[in-house]
């Protein structure tokens, strides 16, 4: 049996925080992309990327490891004790999303660790419109069924493997644009040419609701496609 140098290194979570009031709650899309562009903000922030900066050590040892997210939700006064604590806030059309700092498997801050991981379902009110000519896109598998906070935690992943994936000079581009970028699922036919397709393609490990080595998310940046 072959042991991941993965796994014998200091375990990392990243913490995203979904704002869900009961009254309001946002659609499912819209929040997967608001998360996948919480992870590229955090990843590309200077406090993660300046060889001093307050969060590159625990972003250095989060990739060195299994890169893992977990999304949980909040609202009321428990969204605004998770928006005391230090992190960046996203916003989308209507989603709310803050993205913390990598922090150890089994040391979340008790504001964080206190808030709810399961059972985050949310619905579209309608069918997505296809994405704009040139947008990025973070394909779903059509075959795989994840919670939404499963799913924002996913598109995440995607999002990461493609800005790993592109050159300085691509990533800064991205970035000065905003991160602009769409989540959708797959037409089942396109879904083997796409993994195939040489395109970054997100392995999940297991951990939760899926088996692991499936396939979840396919990063598809225009950049990459050249």
């Amino acid at each position: 049996m072959t042991t991941d140098p993965r796994d014998a290194a200091p375990q990392f979570v990243l913490p995203l925080v979904v704002r869900i009031e009961r009254a309001a709650p946002p659609a499912r899309t819209d929040a997967l992309e608001t998360a996948a562009r919480a992870v590229l903000h955090l990843r590309s922030d200077e406090r993660a990327t300046a060889l001093d900066g307050e969060w590159t050590e625990a972003v250095r040892g989060w990739e060195d490891a299994r890169i893992r997210k977990v999304v949980r939700r909040a609202r009321g006064a428990e969204w605004q004790r998770a928006e005391a604590l230090p992190g960046i806030n996203v916003t989308g059309k209507a989603a709310e999303v803050r993205v913390f700092p990598p922090v150890p498997l089994d040391g979340w801050p008790k504001d964080l660790a206190r808030l709810q991981v399961s059972g985050t379902e949310l619905e579209d009110p309608e069918q997505p419109a296809a994405p704009e000519t040139g947008t990025p896109v973070l394909w779903l598998n059509p075959g795989v069924r994840m919670s939404a906070g499963k799913a924002m935690a996913q598109a995440g992943h995607g999002a990461q493997l493609g800005w790993l994936a592109l050159s300085p000079a691509e990533r800064a581009l991205w970035r000065d644009a905003g991160f602009p970028l769409a989540v959708r699922t797959a037409e089942e036919a396109a879904w083997d040419a796409l993994t195939a397709s040489g395109l970054p393609v997100v392995r999940d490990a297991g951990f939760t609701e899926i088996a692991p080595g499936s396939c979840t998310v396919v990063a598809d940046h225009p950049a990459l496609r050249r």
